[in-house]
């Protein structure tokens, strides 16, 4: 009885070794598991440049939730779950129970995903770089979508990346810079070095300080928008060395705009901005940005490349602005001398107005001289007859001894 019991005891353990070692032999040869269905690949390799990562792929997988995420080896460095379908991100979406301490890259770009609920991830305490590049993300607090979740980013308590390049849905609306601080605010991302929001036709930051609530930030990239103008806070991101303007919709730079940006090198902190493929237009409103390109001390990367219109930018390639030798201002000369014009034509009309005004006055006083003579003289007569009554008064007041 003892022999079977210990023959069935050995049995167990030999089978639980098989299934381990099994195991290990899966995920060795990139078998992430049976949950997986043979869609994912689990393996070590080569992430960013760096070897022996352990990584979790499964793009273009055509997912439609994100239970499998549940079973990732509890080893995973890199998680890649991209190009699937997975309109809403539901709560713990890695679980309840893992603890994932070595996940340090999460990239869930192109997966169509609209919402992400404030619960959605746990256990990301050591993540480092988010990715959410290329989904339809709503955020806004306006619409009555109920989309807003401030505290999204709660969990990443050590994130130092947020890639949000093509990230929201199209027409988003103004007031996404408001939302985007209320979740900057409130998601505490005070390890934040680089925020990428590449490519999601903004066109203003309604909220200046919309930034300001990322105390470490160093690289801000807003290329492939459609901004107009410096109008947000940057003086408050004591860290800044890289701003990304590119390929915005920019004709110029105001003075204040440009102080601000030599405000950085004069604290001798290195600040590169990049300002390339803008709209920028050769006229009286180049004059300040050319100045400044010649002395400043901002690293404006590809600063020789810079290019200026003088008609629509589709017209032709553009002249270098650093080789521009005359800077034509005539349409503010041809502005100025049309409202002197304006000003003078409207000066004469008021003069002939005001002529023709007293002439037809002094018709109608003329026309009706007789009426008016013998209306006005009885009044004339009562305001003579009150003068003579009070000289006679005044000359029949008694002396006065003194």
């Amino acid at each position: 009885m003892v022999l079977l019991v210990k023959m069935e005891y050995v049995k167990n353990l030999l089978f639980s070794c098989v299934l381990l070692l099994s195991l290990e032999l899966s995920l060795a040869f990139g078998d992430c598991g049976p949950e997986f269905g043979g869609k994912c690949s689990c393996q070590k390799g080569e992430y960013d440049g760096k070897n022996e990562q352990y990584i979790v792929n499964c793009t273009d997988t055509g997912f439609n939730d994100t239970s499998v995420l549940q079973h990732i080896p509890p080893q995973t460095q890199v998680l890649i779950f991209s190009g699937n379908n997975i309109p809403e991100l539901p709560w713990n979406v890695f679980g309840t129970f893992n603890n994932y301490s070595q996940l340090r890259v999460v990239d869930m770009s192109n997966n169509k995903i609209r919402e992400i609920r404030g619960k959605s991830y746990h256990r990301v305490g050591n993540v480092q770089r988010l990715l959410l590049n290329h989904n339809d993300l709503s955020i806004s607090s306006a619409d009555g979508s109920n989309h807003h979740h401030p505290r999204v980013f709660s969990s990443f308590i050590n994130l130092m990346e947020l890639h949000l390049t093509d990230a929201f849905a199209d027409n988003t609306p103004d007031d996404l810079a408001t939302d985007l601080h209320d979740i900057f605010v409130n998601s505490n991302l005070t390890q934040l070095t680089k925020l990428h929001l590449e490519q999601n036709e903004i066109t203003r930051f309604r909220d200046p300080q919309v930034f300001c609530d990322l105390p470490k930030l160093m690289d801000l990239h807003l290329g492939d928008n459609l901004l107009r103008s410096l109008n947000f806070n940057i003086t408050c991101l004591k860290h800044l060395r890289f701003l990304d303007l590119e390929r915005n919709r920019m004709s110029g730079f105001s003075t204040e705009d440009l102080d601000i940006l030599d405000s950085f090198p004069a604290q001798n902190r290195t600040f590169v901005i990049d300002l390339s493929g803008n709209h920028f237009i050769c006229d009286c409103n180049i004059a300040d940005l050319y100045a400044w390109l010649q002395k400043t001390h901002v690293q404006v990367r590809n600063k020789e490349m810079l290019r200026c219109h003088r008609g629509l930018p589709e017209s032709n390639g553009g002249e270098p602005i650093m080789d521009l030798r005359q800077i034509q201002c005539a349409p503010k000369k041809t502005v100025a001398a049309g409202s002197d014009m304006q000003h003078k034509a409207t000066a004469i009309v008021l003069g002939v107005l005001t002529v023709i005004l007293f002439a037809l006055l002094a018709a109608v006083i003329y026309m009706n001289r007789v009426q008016i003579k013998y209306r006005l003289t009885p009044i004339l007569d009562t305001v003579s007859r009150k003068v003579q009554y009070t000289t006679i008064g005044k000359q029949d007041d008694p002396e006065m001894d003194v």
